[in-house]
């Protein structure tokens, strides 16, 4: 029994030697031999020698061999195996048969899916999103500027253009103001007006009016009846209001106002600003309009009618808000 042992060791290691060099003249991949689907593959010796060698083309067969070959090679091994993988040959050499008529699971004939992971590098597309977010600051920052452009015009045309002496437009149909500098008198021309003055608003506000004043305060508010009154060419309203009051002695204080290059009435009969509370003071009116700018600057013509009213509500109550700045009820 124990020669049999040992004749049949003997033998086995035999055949797995002569396998080893009939089969093993290159050496396998690691990779390649752990791969599940190349071991479960079971090729025929010689029924499927032929059909390998004309599924496989000689470009492939040549490309797998030739990085397999390990630097453990010898020279002459390699060229040997190089020459065995000409197109019209068998490719047995890639087959390892065992003493059972198997083939040995060593065959590796898919070198091409080992490379497809190179396809996972196509995330490449992603920095596309990168592109597309420079058109989008650029598509917003382009409605912020126009519209701000288009206000600041809008602003500039409805706001009113003001003199050097900071007067609004006048109105159509309106005389302009002329300075007083500018004004040419001509006392060889005699020309007629209307004037009257009144502080009859005060009469409907005895609970603001300073008690101190009732003595200088008519009954009727009438403190010049309208009247005719002569003036000269080139008088402006202020010129003559002086004159009447200090013609019929009547109270009368004023200053002038270089901002506005006027004289500023402070006070009629003793009658002064603030009087009537804050809102209080002179204002004047000539033909009923209200003249946005001082009374030095109107030049009268003749048969004006010229009309001296104390307000009590900045113009409200005389008619005369627009006047001052605001609108008219």
């Amino acid at each position: 029994m124990n020669k049999k042992k040992w004749l049949t060791a003997i033998l086995i290691i035999g055949v797995l030697a002569i396998a080893f060099f009939w089969g093993g003249d290159y050496q396998k991949s690691p990779n390649k031999v752990a791969n599940s689907s190349v071991e479960t593959q079971v090729i025929e010796p010689e029924n499927t020698a032929s059909a390998t060698n004309d599924d496989v083309e000689p470009t492939e067969a040549i490309a797998t061999e030739t990085t397999e070959i390990t630097p453990s090679a010898t020279p002459s091994e390699t060229a040997k195996l190089i020459e065995t993988l000409k197109p019209n040959e068998s490719a047995t050499p890639t087959e390892a048969v065992t003493p059972t008529g198997t083939a040995a699971p060593t065959e590796v004939v898919t070198p091409v899916a080992t490379t497809k992971p190179a396809a996972t590098k196509q995330p490449t597309a992603t920095p596309k999103a990168a592109k597309t977010s420079v058109p989008e600051t650029k598509a917003t920052a382009k409605p912020v500027t126009k519209p701000d452009s288009k206000v600041a015009t809008t602003e500039t045309k409805q706001e009113p253009k003001k003199d050097k002496f900071l007067t609004d437009p006048v109105p159509s149909g309106k005389p302009k103001p002329v300075e007083w500098q500018d004004a040419t008198v001509d006392k060889k021309k005699q020309l007629t007006a209307t004037l009257s003055v009144s502080a009859a608003t005060i009469l409907d506000n005895m609970d603001i009016f300073n008690q101190d004043k009732l003595e200088v305060l008519p009954a009727d508010g009438i403190i010049y009846k309208a009247q005719k009154v002569t003036f000269y060419e080139g008088e402006s309203v202020f010129d003559v209001l002086l004159r009447e009051m200090k013609k019929n002695k009547i109270h009368m204080e004023f200053s002038m106002t270089p901002i506005y290059n006027s004289n500023y009435i402070e006070g009629i009969n003793n009658l002064y600003e603030f009087d009537a509370g804050e809102l209080s003071g002179w204002m004047y009116k000539v033909n009923g309009w209200f003249p946005n700018y001082g009374s030095s600057r109107y030049v009268l013509k003749d048969g004006d009618v010229i009309d001296w009213v104390y307000t009590c509500d900045l113009g409200r109550d005389v008619g005369g808000y627009v006047a001052t700045g605001g609108a008219q009820k």
